[in-house]
């Protein structure tokens, strides 16, 4: 019961914040509306097995995934806060406040990867499914995963767009989620 309050709030939530993607589909909120979905889901789903077993080498991996996630994502969104120079001008009612960037970051994180906030989000959604390995938490990480290589293909699109040659020559030195790999 208390599960199902959860997941319609946090729903609503998530609704309410993506309000303006949900009804543009080539947006990359859209998507990114259903990775958070998947990844609520599979909180919910995996958290009675969080503390189960907490020395197995699936248990330890999940932790660091855990760990790595938010760190990385406060890192990301503090590095476009302060050097992508917020911009109301910038269009799209569907992009969030932190997204409105008139200058392209490529520091820090931005420096290797293209994504760090997506990539922190699939190693949280990873790092929860390792909690507790189940045929729909597969199908939820799966989804979750695929929504969100959608998001960063629609994100790389609306960021080429808007910053032209200078996002086509840094996505040639950057990969999209992990450094030197993918």
């Amino acid at each position: 019961m208390i599960e199902s309050i959860v997941f319609v709030t946090g729903t609503a939530y998530l609704v309410w914040v993506s309000r303006h993607s949900l009804f543009k589909p080539f947006s990359h909120g859209f998507y990114r509306f259903f990775a958070w979905e998947c990844i609520l889901a599979l909180v919910l789903l995996n958290f009675p097995t969080w503390t189960l077993n907490p020395f197995a080498p699936h248990q330890i991996v999940s932790w660091l995934l855990l760990i790595v996630s938010p760190v990385l994502a406060v890192h990301a969104l503090g590095l476009l806060r302060r050097l992508g120079r917020h911009s109301e001008e910038r269009e799209g009612e569907e992009l969030l406040s932190f997204e409105r960037t008139s200058a392209l970051v490529t520091t820090g994180a931005y420096r290797y990867i293209r994504h760090p906030m997506y990539a922190a989000l699939l190693f949280l959604a990873w790092g929860v499914f390792l909690k507790g390995i189940s045929w729909p938490s597969i199908a939820l990480v799966s989804v979750a995963s695929i929504a969100l290589f959608l998001t960063a293909l629609r994100d790389e699109a609306q960021c080429s767009q808007h910053f032209g040659a200078a996002y086509a020559e840094y996505m040639k030195t950057t990969k999209r989620f992990v450094p030197f790999v993918f």
